[in-house]
């Protein structure tokens, strides 16, 4: 009998692609997502932001139900974070992939921790859920920085509400 297979050590392949094995279907459409918007917000690589906005703007349903209990409207909230990191200069064609050389050292690193929670729940693929959460606690996390100067909530309580979010949507 042949044992599983272990788990993968890093979320990027040898040549820098995204393994889209450990990555779920609704997580992966919101990268589709987070791509087009970085080209319609004119950047030339995917930032942590432009997760978030792929967050919003294909949610599933725990991303709506931590939406929720924001008491956000999240097409209003994508629109919000498209306006305010849209740059007037920039190439709104740019050759944008999910490879290692078309994303920040911050997502980078949050892809990275977002599979290492994803492992550390017995998943083998990351969840939309995993990318909020992970943004949310990420140190420096520019997207938590915008609620906390908005006074809208702190990013401890974003995380918690993410956290209900996903327990709630795993109790159905």
């Amino acid at each position: 009998m042949a044992s599983p297979e272990p788990a993968r050590e890093d979320i990027f392949q040898p040549g820098g692609h995204l393994c889209t094995d450990c990555i779920t279907e609704p997580a992966q459409k919101v990268l589709q997502e987070a791509l087009k918007l970085a080209r319609d917000t004119r950047w030339d690589s995917v930032r942590s932001p432009h997760i978030f906005m792929g967050l919003l703007a294909c949610p599933d349903p725990s991303i709506r139900t931590w939406g929720e209990r924001l008491g956000a409207d999240l097409n209003r909230l994508l629109s919000q974070f498209q306006e305010l990191f849209h740059q007037e200069e920039g190439d709104c064609e740019a050759l944008l992939l999910l490879n290692r050389e078309f994303l920040s050292d911050n997502v980078i690193r949050l892809m990275r921790e977002a599979y290492a929670r994803a492992r550390d729940h017995r998943r083998s693929a990351v969840t939309p859920m995993d990318l909020l959460i992970t943004l949310l606690t990420t140190t420096n996390s520019i997207v938590a920085e915008c609620f906390e100067r908005s006074n809208i909530a702190t990013a401890a309580k974003l995380t918690e509400w993410a956290v209900l979010a996903e327990q709630q949507a795993g109790q159905r």
